[in-house]
């Protein structure tokens, strides 16, 4: 082969992984379920889904508008597809389209107006999970000690613990809880004392490219995320790959990582096993609730980015004015 067609496939090659890496895993995934969802539409209704004109579109939309969450879903289970997944329907028409190298019908006007109609029929505030303060995590964890105890469910109360520690502590986002490698943490050590951890984010929202992010996670008093980590480690005998797996019935661990969704289920499970409403909580209110119990308890607004790692300070002073949001209230001495 000429040196000339060896650097074609090797361009070839690169422009070939470059578009298949342009977009981050779980949008991928939900691009392409949303694509599915368009095409199996048309189809019933003998339309080239590549061939679809704006009102083929505006009609699908109205019709996934109607359609009954999954019954797998997370929240509002039964209730109609939420604002945000039909918006997903779209960008993932659009981007089938413009891979195509054609002009997407989505654009169109007509669908853009049917698509504020449909903002605006739904009617209701976006929702916000609530943060799982520091208190909250601790019975949590005095809970998965209590399974423990029960010698048939050590395995999975180890996991659960382990899970809710270092997605508290790390503040880490549910994607970057199950794409950690037991490679990615570094136990610190002074002698046989455990000082705490490194662990290395490969891959996160606020980095596509995959540069790494390194996070700081002292073993404390309290949550004591890295005796929770080491437990499941040992338990688990998992010395290589996914760091937290999927386990089947009598605690054996499977090789599959666990899934986002697998986290919000967990986080719905152990609130409601706490008192608390799982239709308040998911995923999100692990990271959310390392920043509210930092920022109540006095931290710098620097240093919690630096643990968050938010490019900008606008999410987490949200997040610190939700906390604050009784402290040192205007109305506090006349109300």
């Amino acid at each position: 082969m000429s040196n000339k067609r060896v650097e074609g496939a090797r361009r070839a090659i690169s422009v070939k992984d470059a578009l298949r890496t342009s977009l981050a895993e779980n949008t991928r995934t939900a691009y392409w379920k949303g694509w599915s969802r368009f095409a199996a539409y048309c189809e019933s209704r003998d339309v080239d889904p590549m061939a679809a004109t704006p009102d083929d579109v505006a009609d699908f939309l109205v019709a996934m508008a109607s359609e009954p969450r999954s019954k797998r879903a997370t929240t509002g289970r039964g209730r109609p597809l939420a604002f945000g997944t039909i918006r997903v329907l779209v960008a993932a028409i659009n981007r089938k389209y413009r891979e195509a190298n054609r002009n997407s019908p989505a654009g169109d006007i007509r669908v853009r107006s049917v698509l504020r109609g449909l903002g605006r029929l739904e009617a209701r505030k976006p929702r916000r999970v609530k943060a799982l303060r520091v208190q909250e995590i601790e019975n949590i964890l005095a809970g998965c000690d209590d399974l423990a105890a029960d010698g048939r469910h050590e395995v999975i109360a180890a996991r659960d613990a382990a899970v809710i520690a270092l997605g508290f502590a790390a503040a880490l986002r549910r994607a970057e809880i199950c794409a950690l490698k037991v490679a990615d943490i570094e136990f610190l050590r002074r002698g046989r004392e455990l000082l705490g951890l490194f662990v290395h984010v490969r891959r996160s929202k606020t980095d596509q490219l995959g540069h790494g992010q390194r996070v700081a996670v002292p073993e404390g008093r309290r949550i004591r995320t890295a005796s929770r980590l080491r437990a499941w480690l040992r338990l688990s005998g998992i010395a290589r790959g996914p760091l937290f797996r999927t386990m089947r019935r009598g605690g054996h661990v499977q090789g599959r990582p666990l899934h986002p969704t697998d986290i919000a289920r967990m986080v719905k499970r152990w609130a409601w096993a706490i008192g608390l409403d799982p239709a308040d909580y998911s995923g999100h209110s692990l990271r959310a609730g390392f920043v509210t119990s930092a920022a109540a308890h006095g931290a710098r607004l620097d240093k919690i980015m630096e643990v968050t790692r938010h490019t900008g300070a606008g999410m987490v002073l949200r997040y610190i004015r939700q906390a604050d949001a009784f402290e040192d209230h205007a109305g506090a001495d006349f109300l």
